[in-house]
């Protein structure tokens, strides 16, 4: 799935070829990524080839890469790329064209996408199995064997195919209106991100919890106002939270990608419209357990993919407004590594010891 950000005039009908290119292939869960040569098919119908010229790391891929069983895999799901070759029937890209690679998709015509309601397209949506959406079968290979993809992107490669049709959940899925209260469970990028849209919305209160004091700090430039090591109390975080926002917090937000943080998080919102958003991804134990109570008092639970955002038709929004300096994007970039520095970038994620990890391809 692509965001087209500038167009080139130039265009090309040359048939595209497979390309021999670099990728970090996991063949074993856990293990060091390796450096291979691998073959990456032209672009079918539909979809487009592109030279990645960087991809970030997120803590999704470091989470699929210690546990997931269908390999052998190249991870990665964030880039920014140059449209080297495109397939039959795409018009909106052209060779040549800068673009932003991202893991859900918008086609448009189906029923979510002209619902104005949901980001959640039925034929682009999240793919995970490894495969293209349009004829599921990899674009990869090493030596005649297929390699999967991850998340329809796989940008842990030198080039990458993609469908064509491929910050926010502070704005878009709960609405954090001007003086409101919010909790953020979590102060990794997600967590800033969500506490930068809720202090541009006018939040009056934005509170932090994390297990890491270090981030106390930085936390306040992106709009944290009060920050809680979960570690130092002796109490129930939930209640702390409450007595902080006299009755629980009108927002509340699960960073983490743990679903007993989630029940904490709905624990700490205020009775009679708290709402929780849930926007980790577990790793482990997927099911939220809480008691029904919780509800009956009018706390309302929610999920959501991508900020809500759709890629086409909201993303350049955001590009305009981090071009403007309305948004901070580049704070939350701790380390500029060279791809072939993969191995280091997925230590320091582990580790704990960066928020954002930008991976730079090789001129």
């Amino acid at each position: 799935k692509v965001i087209v950000i500038t167009m080139s005039s130039s265009s090309s009908h040359e048939q595209p070829q497979v390309i021999t290119c670099k990728a970090a292939v996991t063949w074993r869960a856990g293990e060091p990524l390796v450096m291979e040569e691998v073959e990456v098919s032209p672009p079918q119908p539909l979809e487009i080839r592109i030279k990645v010229v960087c991809t970030s790391l997120c803590r999704s891929d470091l989470s699929a890469w210690e546990s997931q069983s269908l390999l052998p895999r190249i991870f990665g799901h964030e880039a920014a790329g140059i449209v080297e070759s495109i397939g039959e029937g795409v018009t909106e890209f052209e060779k040549g064209d800068h673009v932003l690679a991202v893991f859900t998709g918008e086609c448009g015509s189906c029923r979510h996408c002209i619902s104005g309601k949901s980001n959640m397209c039925q034929v682009l949506g999240m793919e995970r199995r490894g495969l293209m959406h349009s004829d599921q079968k990899t674009r990869f290979s090493i030596k005649g064997k297929p390699v999967y993809h991850y998340c329809a992107v796989s940008s842990f490669s030198e080039y990458t195919v993609v469908h064509s049709g491929c910050l926010g959940a502070a704005w878009n899925v709960a609405d954090v209106q001007r003086g409101s209260s919010v909790a953020i469970f979590g102060l990794g990028t997600v967590g800033l991100s969500v506490a930068q849209g809720a202090k541009l919305r006018g939040a009056a209160q934005i509170i932090g919890v994390d297990i890491n004091s270090s981030k106390a700090e930085q936390a306040k430039i992106f709009g944290v106002t009060d920050f809680i090591n979960s570690n130092d109390i002796s109490e129930p975080i939930h209640q702390v939270i409450k007595r902080m926002t006299g009755g629980g917090a009108d927002f509340s937000f699960e960073c983490v990608g743990d679903t007993g943080v989630a029940t904490t998080a709905l624990q700490s919102c205020s009775d009679g419209w708290g709402m929780t958003v849930t926007l980790g991804v577990p790793k482990v134990k997927p099911e939220v357990s809480a008691h029904y109570g919780l509800f009956l008092s009018g706390k309302s639970l929610k999920g959501s993919l991508f900020g809500g955002w759709k890629p086409k038709s909201d993303l350049p929004s955001l590009i305009e407004k981090y071009m403007n300096k309305e948004i901070m994007i580049d704070e939350l970039v701790t380390h500029d590594l060279a791809f072939d520095d993969i191995n280091e970038a997925f230590e320091l994620m582990r580790e704990g010891k960066c928020l954002r990890c930008v991976l730079h391809m090789s001129k």
